[in-house]
């Protein structure tokens, strides 16, 4: 088992519901999203929708934010606890107006490379 570091991020230059973070399925890994960050940076107040997709359930959507309103020129750290993500498990965000939001999410990912 190993652990990295690393960091998924996104400019929402459109309204299209946009994958941020998928982890990998091989090798099998576990990703725990440690922040969540989220900045409008147009002088704006859109607000922004945040998914998760579990593509082996059907595929299943969970709402962790719907229609999150924000502050202009604001910057919000949506997480109070990691959030767990496995292989098969999309993280997903949507703004409702482009060219307003950029997403940053710092993960630890746990790797399961052992040799069977």
């Amino acid at each position: 088992m190993s652990v990295k570091y690393t960091n998924a991020k996104v400019d929402l230059t459109t309204t299209n519901l946009t994958t941020l973070y998928q982890p990998a399925s091989s090798p099998s890994t576990t990703g725990i999203v440690k922040s969540l960050i989220i900045s409008e940076d147009a002088g704006a107040t859109p607000t922004i929708t945040i998914t998760i997709v579990d593509t082996a359930d059907t595929p299943a959507t969970f709402n962790l934010f719907k229609t999150k309103a924000l502050t202009a020129n604001g910057t919000t750290e949506l997480l109070s606890q990691p959030l767990v993500l496995t292989a098969g498990e999309l993280l997903k965000v949507q703004a409702s107006a482009t060219n307003q939001i950029h997403v940053v999410a710092s993960i630890m990912e746990v790797v399961d490379d052992i040799i069977n």
